[in-house]
C-alpha cells in the first residue's frame, strides 16, 4: 500500500463537474494498493496517518497532529502511485491491484482511518475520472509505503 500525504489549507474532488468531497485544513491522501496488501497494511497506515505530527505548533515546529488542529481527511484512490518507470517511457502499472481487489481495500482503509481518527472521512469516487483541487500547505508532502 502506498499513500502520498499532502498537508493542505483546503482540498476538494469533483466528478463530472460536481464536488463530491471537500475539506478545509487537513490531509489529502492519495492511496494505491497492490494485490499482496492485507488488513495489516491498512491498519498500520491508518494508525500512522491519523497520528502524524506534521502541523505547525505555535513555534513553527511540525509537532501537531490532525486532531490537534481540528483538521479533516480527504482520501482519493490513485493506482498510478504504483507506476514502474524503470524501462521505457510508458509507465507500467503491473504492481497495482486490479479494481476487484483494490476497491474493497480502499473502502476498508477509509473505514479504518475513520476508526483510528474518530473523524468522518471525505472521499473521491473509486475508478472515476476525478478532478482534485488543493492548496498544499508548506508545502508538506510525505510518502508512506507499507512494504518499507
Amino acid at each position: 500500500m502506498r499513500v502520498l500525504i499532502q498537508r493542505v489549507k483546503e482540498a476538494s474532488v469533483a466528478v463530472e463537474g460536481r464536488i463530491i468531497g471537500q475539506i478545509p485544513v487537513g490531509l489529502l491522501l492519495f492511496v494505491s494498493f497492490e494485490e499482496s496488501d492485507t488488513t495489516s497494511d491498512l491498519d498500520t497506515v491508518a494508525a500512522k496517518v491519523s497520528k502524524l505530527r506534521i502541523f505547525d505548533d505555535e513555534n513553527g515546529v511540525m509537532n501537531l497532529s490532525i486532531s490537534d488542529v481540528s483538521g479533516q481527511f480527504l482520501v482519493i484512490s490513485q493506482f498510478t502511485l504504483h507506476a514502474q518507470t524503470k524501462k521505457g517511457n510508458r509507465p507500467s502499472y503491473i504492481k497495482a491491484a486490479n479494481p476487484a481487489i483494490a476497491k474493497p481495500l480502499y473502502e476498508q482503509f477509509v473505514t479504518k482511518l475513520q476508526q483510528y481518527s474518530g473523524f468522518k472521512i471525505q472521499t473521491g469516487e473509486f475508478g472515476a475520472d476525478m478532478k482534485v483541487a488543493l492548496i498544499n500547505d508548506g508545502p508538506v508532502t510525505i510518502w508512506i509505503d507499507s512494504k518499507d
